[in-house]
C-alpha cells in the first residue's frame, strides 16, 4: 500500500538540534491541526536497538571504523524496520505526518564515509538505498532537511552537553575527525540526493532555535 501521509527526516551531525528542532516542528504542526508521529533512531527503548548500541558503545571495538559499513548498516536498518512495523506504519498508511530524527540518511552519512574509494562508495550507498527501500520495504521518505552546523560549533556543542548530562560520549562523538568526515559527506549527499540544506550557525556561532524552526518549518510546508 502506498503511504497517503509524509515521511519527513531531519539530518544532521551529532549536536545539531536535530530533536530539538523536530520536537518544535511537532508542536506547530499540531496547532494546525495536523496529526504529527514523531519517531527517532536509533530507537532505543526497543529491543531492535540492541546491536546499535552494542556498536556505539564500543562492544565491536572502539572505532566507528572497527565495524565495516556494511554490517554497521544492518544493524540500523534492522532496528528501523522493526520501528516502522510496530509503531508508525498504520499511521503513515493513515495520513499522518512522520517525523523522523535521522533515517536510512544517516546510515548514508555515517557508513559510507568508512569507505574510501569513490566507486565503492557509490556502490554501497547503492546497495544501501536497495536494501532498506526495497528489500526492506522502508518508505522513501517525502522530504529530508539537512541543518547544517558548522563542525566546530556542533563541537562544542557536543561538549557541553557531555559536561551538563555526564554521559559518556559514543564511539562516533568521540573522533573528531571522523565527525568532520561526516560533515563532508552530509554536503555532498545533500547535493546527490537533493536534501533541503538549513544553514544553522553563522560565522562560528549557532543561530537561534527559533530562526533555524522558521526556516525547517517553511521547507516543510511545501510539501503538505
Amino acid at each position: 500500500m502506498q503511504p497517503k501521509g509524509r515521511l519527513v527526516i531531519l539530518e544532521a551531525g551529532d549536536g545539531s538540534g536535530k530533536a530539538t528542532q523536530t520536537k518544535l516542528l511537532e508542536e506547530r504542526l499540531i496547532t494546525e491541526g495536523r496529526r504529527v508521529r514523531p519517531v527517532e533512531f536509533p530507537d532505543y527503548g526497543s529491543p531492535s536497538s540492541a546491536l546499535v548500541r552494542m556498536y556505539l558503545g564500543g562492544d565491536f571495538g572502539e572505532r566507528a571504523s572497527s565495524v565495516n559499513a556494511y554490517a554497521a548498516s544492518a544493524f540500523f536498518a534492522v532496528d528501523r524496520y522493526a520501528s516502522y512495523q510496530m509503531k508508525w506504519r498504520k499511521e503513515l498508511e493513515a495520513g499522518a505526518i512522520v517525523l523522523a530524527d535521522r533515517y536510512t540518511t544517516a546510515n548514508m552519512v555515517h557508513q559510507a564515509v568508512k569507505i574510501e574509494d569513490a566507486k565503492e562508495r557509490e556502490a554501497f550507498l547503492s546497495w544501501l538505498e536497495d536494501f532498506e527501500y526495497a528489500k526492506l520495504a522502508l518508505p522513501r521518505p517525502d522530504l529530508v532537511i539537512f541543518l547544517d552546523m558548522e563542525p566546530d560549533v556542533s563541537r562544542r556543542l557536543i561538549e557541553r552537553r557531555a559536561a551538563a548530562s555526564l554521559a559518556e560520549k559514543d564511539i562516533h562523538e568521540r573522533d573528531e575527525e571522523y565527525l568532520a568526515r561526516c560533515y563532508r559527506a552530509s554536503l555532498a549527499l545533500s547535493e546527490r540526493c537533493g536534501w533541503q540544506r538549513i544553514r544553522c550557525s553563522e560565522a562560528g556561532e549557532p543561530l537561534s532555535r527559533e530562526t533555524v524552526h522558521e526556516k525547517v518549518y517553511e521547507a516543510v510546508k511545501k510539501i503538505l
